[in-house]
């Protein structure tokens, strides 16, 4: 023993500034040492610093892989994967080029299947047969959704890295879709991994089943009848960067194989998972976006962030989820091209759990944006924009709250129309809150007391006993959409009109208990010669129309609003008229109308202005 360590085993040296001083000159010992080993590595008694550990590596054609298309690479393939199992885990390497496997693979736990894309996947053009990079050809399963996956994950940590797969055999001409079994799947497993991959065009991209805190991320392609499917996944699966678009195929709503993805397929499918992550992923043509479904072992929760969804039948379909809840931040969902009854988002009946969308956006061809059917869920939209609804125009909502509880708050509606929000009388608690239109947000409120509204923006034109006497609206200008329900959109000609349709409304502001003269300006089509065109109140008609002037006698009610329905006959311009390419269902032109109310004065409040006009 040192002097040093002896004084202080003898206890001579344990005053406070001597173990300073102490500890001070132990220091700087050991600090020399520390410089004389760097510096001399090789002096008496330094120990060795091992390098970076090598990691297990296999060229796949140098175990026998032939990347020509032709020659079958399964079971090279296998061996080497097998071989990187055995040395406890590593990397096959796949060169760039296209390797044809006949059978299918299982990656072993630890082992990576890796092509040459690391950082971002490749995509496909149309009319691309085979992308670039490494690709591999799938011919196994024609005609069937089971059996083995194409790839399997078959344990803990296996991935597959950097790959496109296509299926040879695969025809956009074949509607329905011929069948394969998943392309990539994984059963009973941890910390799989699918990175960086695409996908063109398999029946089922990826199944994971109690598959625990699995990861995909950055993969690309164009599944067909499901990309993504989660089940029993109990410890927080992770999904980034997916994007499901038409890679490899020409997009048109009418083409019969895009049209059956666009009205069958589903993007992303969620069953019993528990507190899943799902950040920026998109898909484009398919009937549902994303799916919450419920399996045998339940539901899903989760955090959905920057998901969206494009060219859908239905954006986002709930058919079940946990109390806990669904949490969807900064979507944004489009209906399916071509379509005049696109929802996206429905709520249905038989939901328990929360839905929450916060700061989503809305628009393309939507009948109606949101639909809440459930009498035990709570729906909550917060700060969510709806751009476009009733594509069709049959005065649909933009939401519709069917049953349940529901909060709707700090929410902007584009369009100035007859309604924004449709309660209906099953709800038991709806609020809605701070919400902003043109014009002021409009409720149909058929639930009475059970809706709390306040801080809504309030319409801008103030109606007066007075006002509501005697008033003209231009149909077609500015402020006429909150009178009109199940009409087409402004057009123009010598003047400013509107196309009604078979099911088009006026709701026009009137006194009750007083007896109205409605002067109503239209043109009738020669398409509807000789067709009967009614103004009706209720199942009361009023009257015949012709073209021109029509006076309408309008008997007294005892609301301060009267629904007059324009009922025509529907006729298709392409149909009719040559060289027309219009395929909308049309009624009559109206102009304009004039109503007057017994008593009243001469003085003219224009609708569409809240201004008084000099008659």
């Amino acid at each position: 023993m040192c002097s040093i360590g002896k004084a202080c085993t003898e206890g001579t040296l344990w005053q406070p500034l001597t173990r300073l001083f102490l500890c001070v000159l132990c220091l700087c010992a050991m600090m020399a040492v520390s410089v004389a080993l760097a510096e001399h590595p090789t002096l008496p008694g330094a120990p060795e610093i091992p390098s970076t550990v090598a990691v297990f590596r296999i060229n796949a054609c140098e175990a026998g892989a032939v990347p020509d298309g032709k020659t079958d690479c399964t079971e090279a393939l296998q061996k080497a994967l097998q071989r990187a199992e055995k040395m406890g885990g590593g990397i096959v390497e796949l060169p760039a080029g296209v390797y044809r496997i006949e059978g299918h693979l299982i990656i072993p736990a630890n082992v990576t299947l890796q092509g040459v894309f690391q950082t971002a996947p490749t995509t496909a053009r149309w009319g691309q047969t085979t992308p670039a990079g490494t690709v591999l050809l799938a011919y196994e399963g024609r005609g069937s959704e089971e059996g083995e996956p194409f790839l399997r994950l078959a344990g803990n940590h296996a991935t597959v890295a950097g790959i496109a797969v296509v299926y040879p055999e695969w025809s956009p001409k074949d509607v329905p879709p011929v069948p394969y079994p998943p392309c990539i799947a994984s059963t009973n497993t941890e910390n799989v991994s699918i990175q960086n991959c695409l996908l063109v065009n398999p029946y089922e991209g990826i199944r994971l089943i109690r598959a625990h805190r699995h990861l995909v991320r950055n993969v690309t392609g164009y599944p067909i009848k499901r990309g993504i499917y989660v089940d029993e996944c109990y410890d927080i699966g992770r999904i980034e960067n997916v994007h499901f678009w038409p890679f490899g195929v020409r997009y048109r709503p009418d083409d019969p194989y895009c049209q059956w993805i666009n009205l069958n397929g589903v993007a992303f499918e969620f069953a019993r998972t528990d507190w899943h992550y799902v950040i920026n992923t998109f898909c484009f043509g398919y009937g549902i976006g994303y799916k919450f479904s419920q399996s045998a072992h339940g539901s899903a929760n989760g955090n959905f962030l920057g998901i969206g969804a494009d060219s859908c039948q239905r954006a986002v379909v709930v058919e079940q989820a946990q109390p806990p809840g669904l949490l969807i931040t900064n979507g944004e969902f489009v209906g399916r091209w071509g379509s005049e009854d696109a929802v996206t988002l429905e709520v249905g009946p038989d939901v328990q759990g929360k839905v929450s969308l916060v700061n989503c956006s809305f628009w393309g061809p939507i009948d109606r944006c949101v639909v809440m059917q459930s009498p035990r869920a709570q729906l909550t939209l917060s700060t969510c924009h709806f751009c476009e609804w009733d594509t069709a125009n049959q005065g649909s909502p933009a939401v519709e709250i069917k049953a349940g509880f529901a909060t709707i708050q700090g929410c902007t509606f584009d369009r100035d129309a007859a309604q924004h929000i449709h309660v209906h009388s099953g709800v038991r608690s709806v609020i809605v809150t701070a919400n902003q239109a043109p014009g002021g947000l409009r409720v149909n409120n058929e639930a009475g007391r059970k809706v709390q509204m306040g801080l809504n923006a309030e319409d801008t034109i103030q109606w007066t006993p007075e006002a509501r006497l005697h008033y003209r609206l231009h149909i077609g200008q500015p402020g006429d959409s909150r009178y009109l329900l199940g009409w087409y959109g402004a057009e123009k000609s010598d003047r400013t009109f509107r196309w009604s349709t078979p099911k088009s409304q006026l709701i026009l502001p009137i006194e009750p208990g007083r007896s109205y003269e409605l002067l109503l300006t239209v043109s009738v089509p020669k398409a509807l010669d000789g067709k009967e065109i009614t103004v009706t109140v209720g199942d009361q008609v009023l009257t015949a129309l012709k073209s021109g002037e029509n006076k309408v006698q309008i008997p007294a009610q005892n609301s301060e609003k009267v629904v007059l329905r324009i009922c025509s006959p529907g006729w298709i311009p392409a149909e009719s008229i040559k060289q027309s390419s219009d395929r909308r269902v049309l009624g009559i032109q109206v102009f304009s109308l004039i109503m007057k109310g017994e008593g009243a004065g001469e003085k003219i409040f224009d609708a569409n202005t809240g201004e008084w006009q000099t008659p």
